[in-house]
C-alpha cells in the first residue's frame, strides 16, 4: 500500500497552503508568468483580450505585494509576444507549389503527411483509408479554407495551431488525394499498433487506436447497426474525451506503474522517479498534442515532487507551469479547442475536494470524488463545448461513471497489449470484451437527447465567467448560497433574452461545397431545403457540416425538411439531419423508384418516425407573415430527368419574394411561373442549362444567389454570369463568400 508523504496536506487544507511553489496563502509564482505569456500571445495576434490577461497577471501580483511576481508577469508578456512573432515569421517551404499538381512522398501519421525535403507537413483531403506508414500520394496543393459556415470547421485556423517553433506548421492541403503507394508503419509505433489491434474486430481495433494512440481516423468511419456514427454517439453521451489522450490516460498508466513498483518493493523515491521517467518515451510513442503534453508535464511535476519528498505541488502553480511549457514552443495552441478543454477541465477539478466536502459524508469517498470530478469538468468546459460543438450532453454524469469503470481496466491492459506487439493476441479476448463494453455504453447513452446550443457571443462568455465566479465563491465560503444561485440564474436569463426579444428572420444559404442547403427561419418556423452531399466520397456533409451549422444558428428543431430531388449533392446530407434533430415532416416531390440515396433517406425517416409527404403545387407552410409555397411539381407531372422533378418553392414575407428552384432546367423554369422576385436562388449551381433568359425577364430579381463549390463542371457557367449581369441583378456566390445570410423584412 502506498504510504502518504508527510508533507501532503489534509483534505480540509486550502489548496494554496500545499506544496513547494506557494507558501501559505500566497500566489504561486508560475501563475502571473502564465498569464503574461497568454497576454503576450494574444497581443501578438492583435487581440485586445491579451491586454486583459496581462492586466490580470499584474493585478494578482499587486494583490500579493511581491514585486518579483510583477516582474514575472512582464517577463511572460515579452516571452509570449516573442514566441508568437517567431512562429509567425517562419517561412512557408511549400509556397512555390501552391496550386500545382504534385506527387508527395513522406510519412503518414494518420493526420498529416510529413515530408523530409522540404521539411513540411501537409493535410490530405480526402484522408486516405490506409494505416500510418510511408505514403506516396498525388493531388493539388491548395491553401486551407477559412470558416465558411456557422459552426463549421475552421480548417486554416486549426492547421495553424498544429505546428510551432519545434514542429513544422501545416500550411497546405493536398486535395483530390490519390494514393500511389503505401507501406505499413514500422518501428516501435508500428509494433505497438499491432499489439493493440491483433485479434480484435474492426470496431474494437478502431476504438483501441483512438484510446491508446489518439488516432481517431478508423473510429470516424465506424457506425453502429442502426447507422448512427460511433463518434457521434460518444459526443452525445459526453464521452468524446475518452478518445483524446489526456490526464486520464496518464493517471491510469502511471498509477499502474507505481502499483507494480510497489509490488516489486522499489524504494519510495525511485518508484515515483521511474514512473515520471516513463512519461518521456510515452510522449514519443503517442506524439505531442495539447491535452497529452499538458497531462504528461503535470504528471511529471507531481511524481518528481513525491520522489523528492516535497509533497503534492500547488495545483494552480502546476497548471500554470504546464501552460507556459506548452505555449512557448506552440503559441497558437492557445486557440486550440483541445488545449482549452484540457486546461479548463483541470482547473475545474482543483475544486473537487471542496465540492466533495459538501456532499453527504455517509456517501463513500470514491463515489463523491467521481461525482464531483465529472460535474466540475463538465461545468468548467461548458462554454467551449457549447460554442464549438453546438450541443451539450445531458447524460454525461452517468455515462462517465460507467465508462470510467471500463477505462480503469481497458487503458492499462491495452497498453500492455501494445507493448507485447503481435504477442498481444493473448490479451485480445479481454481487451476486446472491454472495448465492446465501452462501445455499448456509448451506444446506449448516445441515444439520449442533447441540449442544442447556438453560438456563444462575447457577452455569453462574460455571463458564464460571472456565474462561475459566483459558484467558486460559494465553494470557498465567500458567497452565500442564495446569492450565488441568484447570480447563476440571472446570467442564464440574460444570455437567453436576445433570442426571445429578436428571433431570427432570414434565409441562410449554407456553404456545403458543390451542393445545396438552405435554411428558412422565422418565429415559429424553421425549414431546411436540401442538406448537401458529397458525390464519390464518404464525407458525411449532413452530420459534419449542416448539423453543426444548424446548432450554431440556434436551430433546435425543424418544422419541415424538403428533399427537392434524388441527387446526392442535394439530399444525401439529410440523413444526418433527420438523425440529429427533431423534424416535423419530410417533403419530397417525385418518389423515384430504386434510387439508393432517396431510399436511404426514406428509411431513415421511417426509423426516426418522421412523416413523409409528397407535395404538389399549392402545398404550403406558414408562420405569421412568412409563407412557403410549393410551385413545382404540378399535378401528376414528372420527368425521367431528376432535375426537372425538383421541388420548387417561393418564400414570401410581407412584400418580399424569393424562389428556390432546385436543379430545374431552363425549359421547366419558364413553365413554373415564379412571378416577380426580389431574390432568386439560381438553379443547378449556375449550370449553363438553367437560370435562362426567360426566367430572368419574368422574375426581374434584384439579387441572385448561387450555391456552388470547387467543381469540374464549370459552375457557375460564364453564360449564366453574363445573363445575370445583363438582367441588372447582383450575384452572390457561396464559393466566394461562404454562407450567405439574407434577412427577411
Amino acid at each position: 500500500m502506498l504510504g502518504r508523504p508527510a508533507s501532503v496536506p489534509s483534505a480540509s487544507a486550502p489548496a494554496s497552503a500545499s506544496g513547494h511553489w506557494a507558501a501559505a496563502g500566497r500566489l504561486a509564482w508560475p501563475v502571473p508568468l502564465a498569464l503574461g505569456v497568454v497576454g503576450g500571445i494574444l497581443l501578438g495576434l492583435g487581440l485586445l483580450w491579451g491586454g486583459l490577461a496581462a492586466l490580470a497577471g499584474a493585478g494578482l501580483a499587486a494583490l500579493d505585494r511581491r514585486p518579483l511576481l510583477g516582474l514575472l508577469a512582464a517577463l511572460g508578456l515579452g516571452l509570449g509576444y516573442g514566441a508568437q512573432q517567431l512562429n509567425a515569421a517562419q517561412p512557408d517551404p511549400l509556397a512555390p507549389w501552391v496550386g500545382a499538381l504534385v506527387t508527395l512522398r513522406g510519412e503518414w501519421d494518420g493526420q498529416f503527411l510529413r515530408l523530409a525535403d522540404p521539411p513540411a507537413r501537409v493535410a490530405l483531403s480526402p484522408k486516405p483509408a490506409v494505416p500510418p506508414g510511408s505514403l506516396t500520394v498525388g493531388g493539388r496543393l491548395v491553401r486551407p479554407d477559412e470558416r465558411r459556415i456557422p459552426g463549421g470547421f475552421h480548417q486554416a485556423a486549426w492547421l495553424r495551431g498544429q505546428g510551432g517553433l519545434l514542429l513544422p506548421t501545416p500550411t497546405t492541403v493536398l486535395v483530390g488525394a490519390q494514393v500511389r503507394a503505401a507501406t505499413p508503419e514500422r518501428g516501435w509505433r508500428g509494433w505497438f499498433r499491432r499489439g493493440l489491434t491483433t485479434g480484435l474486430s474492426q470496431p474494437q481495433a478502431a476504438l483501441m487506436q483512438a484510446i491508446q494512440l489518439g488516432d481517431r481516423n478508423d473510429i470516424g468511419r465506424e457506425a453502429f447497426a442502426d447507422g448512427a456514427p460511433v463518434r457521434d454517439a460518444f459526443a452525445r453521451a459526453g464521452l468524446s474525451h475518452l478518445m483524446a489522450l489526456s490526464g486520464q490516460n496518464v493517471a491510469l498508466l502511471t498509477g499502474a506503474a507505481v502499483w507494480l513498483l510497489v509490488r516489486l518493493r522499489v524504494r519510495v523515491a525511485w518508484r515515483y522517479a521511474l514512473a515520471a521517467a516513463l512519461l518521456v518515451p510515452y510522449l514519443g510513442l503517442v506524439g505531442v498534442s495539447p491535452s497529452i503534453l499538458r497531462a504528461a508535464l503535470m504528471g511529471m511535476a507531481v511524481l518528481v515532487a513525491f520522489a523528492l519528498g516535497r509533497g503534492k505541488p500547488d495545483p494552480y502553480g502546476t497548471v500554470a507551469l504546464a501552460a507556459v511549457a506548452c505555449l512557448l514552443p506552440f503559441p497558437l495552441w492557445l486557440l486550440d479547442v483541445g488545449f482549452q478543454l484540457s486546461f479548463l477541465a483541470v482547473l475545474g477539478l482543483t475544486l473537487s475536494g471542496r465540492l466533495a466536502a459538501r456532499l453527504p459524508p455517509r456517501w463513500p469517498l470514491a463515489l463523491r470524488l467521481a461525482l464531483v470530478a465529472t460535474v466540475l469538468a463538465e461545468l468548467a468546459t461548458l462554454p467551449v463545448i457549447a460554442s464549438t460543438f453546438g450541443q451539450v450532453p445531458l447524460v454525461g454524469l452517468p455515462a462517465n461513471l460507467v465508462a470510467g469503470l471500463v477505462m480503469a481496466a481497458l487503458v492499462p491492459l491495452g497498453f500492455l497489449a501494445g507493448l507485447l506487439g503481435p504477442l498481444g493476441v493473448v490479451l485480445s479476448p479481454l481487451t476486446g470484451l472491454l472495448a465492446s463494453a465501452l462501445l455499448l455504453v456509448a451506444e446506449v447513452f448516445g441515444k439520449a437527447p442533447v441540449l442544442t446550443w447556438g453560438s456563444v457571443s462575447a457577452a455569453g462568455f462574460v455571463a458564464y465567467g460571472v456565474a462561475a465566479l459566483a459558484g467558486v465563491g460559494w465553494l470557498w465560503g465567500r458567497v452565500r448560497a442564495p446569492l450565488a444561485l441568484g447570480t447563476v440564474l440571472a446570467c442564464a436569463l440574460l444570455t437567453a433574452l436576445p433570442g426571445w426579444i429578436r428571433p431570427a428572420r432570414d434565409l441562410v444559404f449554407l456553404d456545403v461545397g458543390q451542393g445545396d442547403s438552405t435554411l428558412i427561419r422565422a418565429p415559429g418556423l424553421a425549414v431546411l431545403v436540401d442538406g448537401g452531399g458529397s458525390v464519390g466520397s464518404d464525407y458525411d456533409v449532413g452530420t459534419r457540416t449542416v448539423v453543426p451549422a444548424l446548432r450554431a444558428l440556434g436551430v433546435r428543431r425543424l418544422n419541415v425538411v424538403v428533399a427537392t430531388h434524388a441527387d446526392t449533392d442535394h439530399i444525401e446530407g439529410l440523413c444526418g439531419v433527420l438523425r440529429s434533430l427533431p423534424v416535423g415532416e419530410l417533403w419530397i416531390g417525385h418518389r423515384k423508384a430504386a434510387d439508393p440515396v432517396l431510399a436511404e433517406l426514406l428509411a431513415v425517416a421511417r426509423e426516426e418516425g418522421v412523416p413523409v409527404r409528397e407535395v404538389r403545387r399549392g402545398d404550403r407552410v406558414e408562420a405569421g407573415d412568412v409563407r412557403l409555397t410549393v410551385l413545382w411539381p404540378g399535378g401528376r407531372f414528372w420527368s425521367t430527368e431528376d432535375n426537372d422533378n425538383s421541388v420548387t418553392l417561393t418564400v414570401e414575407a410581407g412584400n418580399f419574394r424569393a424562389a428556390l428552384l432546385g436543379d430545374l432546367a431552363a425549359e421547366t423554369e419558364a413553365r413554373v411561373g415564379v412571378g416577380d422576385l426580389d431574390l432568386l436562388k439560381a438553379a443547378h449551381h449556375g449550370s449553363r442549362h438553367s437560370t435562362g433568359a426567360a426566367l430572368l425577364r419574368q422574375s426581374t430579381p434584384a439579387d441572385v444567389v448561387v450555391s456552388v463549390g470547387r467543381n469540374s463542371y464549370g459552375h457557375p457557367h460564364p453564360e449564366v454570369l453574363a445573363r445575370v449581369e445583363a438582367a441588372g441583378a447582383r450575384m452572390w456566390r457561396t464559393d466566394q463568400l461562404g454562407t450567405v445570410r439574407w434577412p427577411l423584412p
